[in-house]
C-alpha cells in the first residue's frame, strides 16, 4: 500500500491522464481558537480534464471524509477513500469533483499549523506545504506539474485577518462572531506554494515601484506580542532592493499581484516561498539584540525567497528531481544580491564559512548523491533538503556562471523564464537556453558536476632551491578514497601571502595567479623562478568547489600566523582547509583549536567568528578524546573569557564571546563570571544582558550544574512567551543528572503532541553534555530500541528531527562504549527499512566513525 508516499512513476502516469484547471477551497476555521477543536471543515471543488474512461486518484490526508461527488454522482467515502487517496474512476473529458472533509490542525509545522501564544493567549494559523502537505488542508493532485488556479474562501473569528496568494479582500460578516474572506483566483501555480496565514496578525505595508512605473503592494506581518520588535522598515527596504535587483538581473517583471511576508511561530524551516505570501520563522523578529551573522542571514533568507518568485514559483520544476535547481539558484542569487544590493558586501565570505562547509560535510557522507539527484518518491525528496541541494548546488552554479559568462548566464535565465512562465520545466530546458546563448556544449560539464556525487581534493606541490626560488609548482587533483567523484575542471586562484616586517606582522597578498586545473596534474609555470612566499592559499577567492590541501610550509606558517591575515576570506579559507584535515584525521583537533583561538584574537567578521566558535564547540564536545576535554575546556574558556573582557564595548564579537563562555565554562572562576553577568553583580562595558542573553547564560549554568529547577522556573515566570517556554524546556533537558536526561528522553520519545520547536530546543538541551558525556551512554541502546517506533509514529519532519538529534557522538572514546557497533547492528537488522529511514541512521553512523578517526589522530599525535 502507498500510505502517504507518491512515486515519480505514479505522478507521471497521473499527469498523462489529468490536466488541472482550478480549485475552489472553502475552509471553516471559525473554531480555531478553541483547543478542543482538533479539526476544521474543508470543502474542495476541483475542475480538471482527463482521458475519457481513465482512472486515477487525488490526494487527501484527513481524519474524516463526509462526501465525495464526481460529476454529479455521489461516491461512498468508505469505498473510495483509503491510504490518503481518493480513487477516481470512469473519468470524463471535463470533470468536477467536490470533497467535504474534516482536516486536522497540526502542531508539527506541516499542513495547517496552529499555535496559541502564551504571552497573550491569541491563536495563530499558517500553512507549510512543501513537499506534500497541501493535502493536509484540502483535496489536491499533490505534484508540482499539475498547476492550477486556486481560489480560497476562509471563515475565521472576527478580529482575525487572512493572507493568501491573492490580495486580501474586505471580509464579509458570517455567523455570529465570525467573518469570511473570499479571495480572488490566484495565478496558475503548484499546490505546494499555495498558502493561508490566519489570525490576529499585525504589520506594516509599503509599495515597490518598478523602473517602468508598475507598483507591487508589499506587507510584513507578525503576531501581536512581537509587534514592538518588528523592524518593518529594514525588512521592507531589503525587499524593495531585492525587487529592483532581480527585475534587472533576470530581465523579467515580478509575476504576481502582491508580495506579503509573514513571520510565523514554530516554523520548521528558515522560510517558505509561497507565491506572493512568504512565511518566515519568527525568530527573525529580534526581540533581543542579535549577532550580526543572524541579521545577515535574515537578509539572505528574504532575498532567497524573493528569488523563488521567478525561479520556482513562476517557473516550477516538473518533478522533485530538480529540487536542487530550485534551491541552488535561489541560494546563489540571494548571496549575489546580498553582496551587490545590501550593506553586507562580503556575503561571499559568509557563504564560504557557513554554506560551503555544510556542503563539504554532506558530500563526504555515505549518503552523498549527485546534485541532480534521482528522486524516486516523496521520501527521497524529503531527505534531500540538504547541503548538496542548497550549498553545493549554489557553489557549482557559481562556477557555471564563470564558465559561460555572467552576461550569457542571465540572458539564458531571461529566455528560460519567458519560455516557461506559469508552467513547468526541467534542467534540460535550462541547459538548452544556456547553450544557445553561450555557444558552449554543457554535456560534459553537466556529467562531472551535476550527475556525479562527491568532492575532489586539490593539493599544491612545490619545490624550491636553497635561495628560496621555486623550481617546480604543480596542482594535483585527487579523488579521495571512497569518493564517487571524477576528476573535474576547476578555475582557481593561487594567492601568495608574505609576512611584513612590522610588529605585529601582517600577512598581505603579494601575488596572484589564476588558472584552469584539468586532470590529475596541472603545472603552474608562472611560479617557477619566483621567490617562495610565506603562505600560498590554493583556491584563493573561493572560485571552485573542492577540498584543498596547502603545502606543508604554507599550512604551518598560516596556522602559526592565522591572526595576521588582513582580510577575512583568506583566513577563513586557510581555517577551512585545516578543519577539513581535522575531519579527515590528518591534523590533531588540538592543533586546530589553538589556531582557532589565535584567529579569534583579530577576527571581527560576524559570520567568521560564528563559524570559528562552532568549530571550537565541536572540538570540545566530540573531536577531542573525553579524557582531554575538561582540561581543554578550562584553558579554552579562559582564553574566550579574556577575549570577551578585552573586546570592543558593545561589539558583536563581545556578544558572541560571552555566549561562548557560557556554553563552555567549567572552572569555578568561569562559572562565577557567568553567574555575575546573569545577576548583574558584574558587567562588561557595553554588554546589555537582555532576555535572550539571560537564557544563554542560564542554560550554560544549568548544563554545568551551577543552577537548577528553581532558577529555571524563576526565569520562565519572568519570560512568559513562547521563547521562554521553549528555552525553559531546553534548560530542563540540559540538567546534568541521569534522572533529568531520562525524563527528557521519555518526553521526546513518548509525547507525539510536543510542538516542533519545543522538540528542537529540548533536543539541544538533551545533547548539552560537553562536561559529562557519560550521561548519554544509556541512550545508545535506547536509540536502537526506539528508532522503529519513532519512525512509525511521527510525521516525517518530526521523525527526522528525533532520529538525527537523539543520537550523539559525544560518547565516542568513553571506556567500554561502542556506539558505532550499535548502529551497525541496527542497519544489518533493517536492510528492508525505508531508504529515508536508513539514510538518517547511516548518517549518524558516518558521523560516529568520523569522530573515532578524529580522536585517533589526536591520540596518535599526543603520544
Amino acid at each position: 500500500m502507498p500510505g502517504q508516499n507518491l512515486t515519480r512513476e505514479e505522478a507521471a502516469a497521473r499527469a498523462a491522464v489529468v490536466s488541472t484547471d482550478s480549485y475552489d477551497v472553502v475552509l471553516d476555521l471559525s473554531g480555531a481558537a478553541d483547543p478542543a477543536n482538533a479539526t476544521f471543515r474543508s470543502t474542495t471543488t476541483v475542475r480538471f480534464t482527463a482521458t475519457p474512461g481513465a482512472s486515477t486518484f487525488i490526494d487527501l490526508i484527513a481524519p474524516a471524509v463526509h462526501a465525495v461527488t464526481l460529476n454529479g454522482v455521489e461516491l461512498d467515502p468508505r469505498q473510495v477513500f483509503a491510504d490518503s487517496r481518493i480513487a477516481l474512476a470512469d473519468l470524463q473529458t471535463d470533470n468536477e469533483l467536490t470533497v467535504v472533509a474534516d482536516c486536522a490542525y497540526m502542531h508539527t509545522g506541516e499542513g495547517l499549523h496552529r499555535f496559541t501564544d502564551p504571552a497573550d493567549g491569541e491563536t495563530y494559523l499558517y500553512t507549510q506545504f512543501e513537499v506534500p502537505d497541501a493535502r493536509r488542508m484540502y483535496t489536491v493532485f499533490e505534484q508540482p506539474d499539475l498547476k492550477a488556479i486556486f481560489r480560497f474562501t476562509v471563515t475565521v473569528p472576527e478580529g482575525w485577518t487572512v493572507l493568501s496568494n491573492s490580495p486580501t479582500p474586505v471580509p464579509t460578516p458570517a455567523a455570529a462572531g465570525t467573518h469570511t474572506f473570499a479571495f480572488a483566483p490566484c495565478e496558475r501555480i503548484s499546490s505546494y506554494i499555495t498558502a493561508i496565514v490566519a489570525g490576529p496578525y499585525v504589520g506594516a505595508t509599503d509599495v515597490y515601484t518598478a523602473a517602468d512605473g508598475r507598483t507591487v503592494p508589499l506587507g510584513v506581518y507578525c503576531r501581536k506580542s512581537l509587534e514592538e520588535f518588528m523592524d518593518a522598515e529594514e525588512i521592507l527596504s531589503i525587499t524593495k532592493s531585492g525587487f529592483a535587483y532581480y527585475e534587472e538581473l533576470f530581465g523579467t517583471p515580478y509575476a504576481f499581484t502582491k508580495y506579503d511576508q509573514a513571520f510565523v511561530p514554530e516554523f520548521n524551516a528558515g522560510a517558505m516561498e509561497n507565491a506572493g505570501i512568504v512565511t518566515h520563522r519568527d525568530d527573525y523578529i529580534f526581540r533581543s539584540r542579535p549577532v550580526q551573522a543572524r541579521v545577515e542571514r535574515r537578509a539572505e533568507t528574504i532575498l532567497h525567497e524573493l528569488a523563488h518568485m521567478w525561479f520556482g514559483d513562476m517557473v516550477t520544476m516538473k518533478w522533485w528531481d530538480d529540487l536542487w535547481l530550485n534551491e541552488s539558484f535561489a541560494e546563489y542569487c540571494s548571496t549575489l544580491a546580498v553582496a551587490e544590493a545590501t550593506r553586507w558586501t562580503d556575503a561571499w565570505t559568509t557563504f564560504q564559512v557557513l554554506e560551503k562547509n555544510w556542503a563539504y560535510n554532506q558530500d563526504q557522507l555515505s549518503s552523498t548523491h549527485p546534485i541532480a539527484a534521482d528522486i524516486n518518491d516523496l521520501h527521497d525528496v524529503e531527505v534531500n533538503f540538504d547541503g548538496i541541494t542548497y550549498a553545493k548546488g549554489a557553489s557549482v552554479l557559481s562556477a557555471l556562471v564563470a564558465y559561460v559568462g555572467r552576461e550569457s548566464f542571465f540572458a539564458g535565465i531571461k529566455n528560460y523564464l519567458a519560455a516557461h512562465a506559469y508552467a513547468n520545466a526541467t534542467l534540460a530546458d535550462l541547459l538548452g537556453e544556456l547553450e544557445r546563448v553561450s555557444g558552449r556544449d554543457l554535456s560534459a560539464w553537466t556529467r562531472v558536476w551535476l550527475q556525479e556525487a562527491g568532492v575532489t581534493t586539490l593539493r599544491l606541490e612545490l619545490d624550491a632551491n636553497a635561495d628560496g626560488l621555486i623550481t617546480s609548482a604543480t596542482i594535483v587533483q585527487e579523488i579521495p578514497a571512497g569518493s564517487p567523484a571524477s576528476l573535474r575542471p576547476h578555475r582557481v586562484v593561487l594567492g601568495a601571502y608574505t609576512l611584513g616586517s612590522q610588529i605585529p606582522a601582517a600577512l598581505e597578498r603579494t601575488g596572484r595567479v589564476e588558472l584552469d586545473v584539468v586532470g590529475a596534474r596541472t603545472e603552474v609555470p608562472e611560479l617557477v623562478g619566483t621567490a617562495r612566499p610565506d603562505v600560498f592559499i590554493l583556491n584563493d577567492e573561493d572560485l571552485t568547489y573542492a577540498k584543498v590541501r596547502l603545502d606543508d610550509a604554507s599550512l604551518a606558517t598560516g596556522l602559526a600566523h592565522v591572526d595576521a591575515f588582513t582580510t577575512s576570506l583568506p583566513r577563513s579559507l586557510l581555517v577551512a582547509s585545516a578543519w577539513d584535515m581535522v575531519r579527515d584525521g590528518e591534523l590533531p583537533a588540538a592543533d586546530f583549536l589553538a589556531a582557532a583561538l589565535r584567529a579569534l584574537q583579530t577576527e571581527t567578521h560576524s559570520s567568521v567568528v560564528q563559524g570559528l566558535l562552532a568549530r571550537v564547540a565541536t572540538c570540545l564536545s566530540a573531536y577531542l578524546p573525553p579524557a582531554e576535554r575538561r582540561d581543554a575546556a578550562t584553558a579554552t574558556t579562559d582564553t574566550l573569557l579574556g577575549l570577551a573582557r578585552s573586546a570592543e564595548a558593545g561589539s558583536d564579537k563581545q556578544l558572541q564571546l560571552v555566549r561562548a563562555v557560557a556554553a563552555h565554562a567549567v572552572a569555578d572562576s568561569q562559572l562565577d563570571a557567568v553567574s555575575a553577568w546573569l545577576d548583574g553583580s558584574a558587567t562588561l562595558p557595553g554588554l546589555v544582558v537582555d532576555q535572550d542573553l539571560r537564557w544563554e547564560l542560564l542554560v550554560g549554568l544549568v548544563a554545568a550544574g551551577r543552577c537548577g529547577e528553581p532558577e529555571i522556573a524563576a526565569e520562565e515566570a519572568r519570560d512568559r512567551t513562547t521563547t521562554g517556554r521553549e528555552r525553559a524546556a531546553q534548560a530542563r533537558a540540559a540538567v546534568p543528572t541521569a534522572e533529568a536526561k531520562a525524563a527528557a528522553w521519555r518526553e521526546l520519545v513518548d509525547n507525539a503532541g510536543l510542538p516542533n520547536e519545543t522538540q528542537v530546543k529540548m533536543l539541544a538541551g538533551f545533547n548539552m553534555v560537553e562536561r559529562n558525556p557519560e550521561l548519554l551512554v544509556p541512550f545508545i541502546s535506547e536509540y536502537v530500541k526506539e528508532a522503529d517506533g519513532i519512525w512509525n509514529s511521527r510525521t516525517f519532519h518530526m521523525a527526522e528531527n528525533l532520529l538525527e538529534r537523539l543520537w550523539s557522538s559525544a560518547t565516542v572514546g568513553l571506556p567500554d562504549v561502542a556506539p558505532a557497533a550499535a548502529l551497525e547492528s541496527w542497519l544489518a537488522a533493517h536492510a528492508d527499512a525505508p531508504a529515508a529511514f536508513r539514510r538518517i541512521v547511516s548518517e549518524n553512523l558516518d558521523d560516529t566513525r568520523r569522530v573515532m578517526s578524529v580522536q585517533a589522530c589526536t591520540r596518535s599525535t599526543a603520544s
